[in-house]
């Protein structure tokens, strides 16, 4: 009895330090159309064709322009200081190198025989996953575009159309967000493994085991380990805050809102 009551103790004390009001540590002013964040919490924030580097507590740093490119819809962070570009409507897909200038040439997907990928993220090796919406299927290829890996029909081997918004990969996973069926998890060979049962994310990060995402205006938690699932606490708002994105990385919460980037400590999960 003295075992298990002091292990409730035990419980609660961590589970209010999980609770502990996050302290802002800094913010970066601006209106950013999107943002993300690498693994050693460095902040890649875009606006228009302008890409701007800060440090994990907020420091300025590189700033390029990518005008070589058409509305870019996507920034991924996948390898620390290589920041990877993709433009759906153009068909475009650039890495960068840690200055943020253009690394090789930018890739014209289409001309490169995948006229319908609307969705890119990094892989391992150098690689990438596409999701190519004429043949509803992911393509993971290499560095030169050759298909290592096919899912087939993913209508066919679901049984629903996924229509994904975004995904991931960590530790030799692929995270798919499909927001009306959950986030939709597959091996490097294009298997399909199981559906995590997050309903209507806006945007997710995998961290470890946590599984990290925004939805309806609230940043939420989801722990891979125990499947459940609790709020994250936030830094104090004003009230005319709405909150655009939000990671998590190295202890601290970056938080996308209209006129500012907000970084805030709440520790190591």
């Amino acid at each position: 009895m003295r075992t298990a009551t002091f292990l409730l103790f035990v419980f609660s004390i961590v589970r209010c330090m999980a609770q502990t009001t996050p302290s802002i540590v800094d913010t970066i002013p601006g209106n950013f159309d999107l943002f993300t964040t690498d693994e050693l919490g460095n902040v890649y924030a875009l606006r228009g064709d302008v890409l701007e580097l800060y440090g994990p507590n907020g420091q300025p740093g590189l700033r390029n322009s990518v005008k070589t490119f058409g509305r870019i819809t996507q920034l991924d962070a996948f390898y620390s200081l290589k920041p990877m570009l993709f433009s759906a409507e153009q068909g475009q897909l650039a890495s960068l190198d840690n200055t943020l200038s253009l690394q090789g040439s930018v890739i014209n997907l289409p001309r490169a025989g995948f006229p319908q990928v609307v969705l890119v993220c990094a892989s391992v090796q150098n690689a990438y996953w596409f999701f190519d919406q004429r043949d509803m299927e992911l393509i993971r290829v290499d560095a030169q575009l050759r298909p290592l890996a096919k899912t087939g029909r993913m209508d066919q081997l679901l049984g629903l159309s996924p229509e994904p918004v975004q995904m991931q990969e960590l530790d030799n996973w692929l995270y798919v967000n499909s927001p009306k069926h959950g986030i939709l998890v597959f091996d490097l060979f294009g298997t399909y493994y199981k559906t995590i049962g997050v309903l209507g994310a806006q945007r997710f990060e995998v961290r470890k085991e946590g599984l990290f995402y925004m939805r309806d205006g609230r940043f939420e938690r989801y722990d891979l380990l125990s499947f459940a699932t609790e709020p994250l606490p936030m830094p104090p708002l004003s009230e005319l805050d709405a909150l655009r994105d939000a990671r998590v990385e190295q202890g601290h919460l970056y938080l996308l809102l209209q006129d500012r980037i907000v970084i805030a400590h709440v520790g190591k999960r």
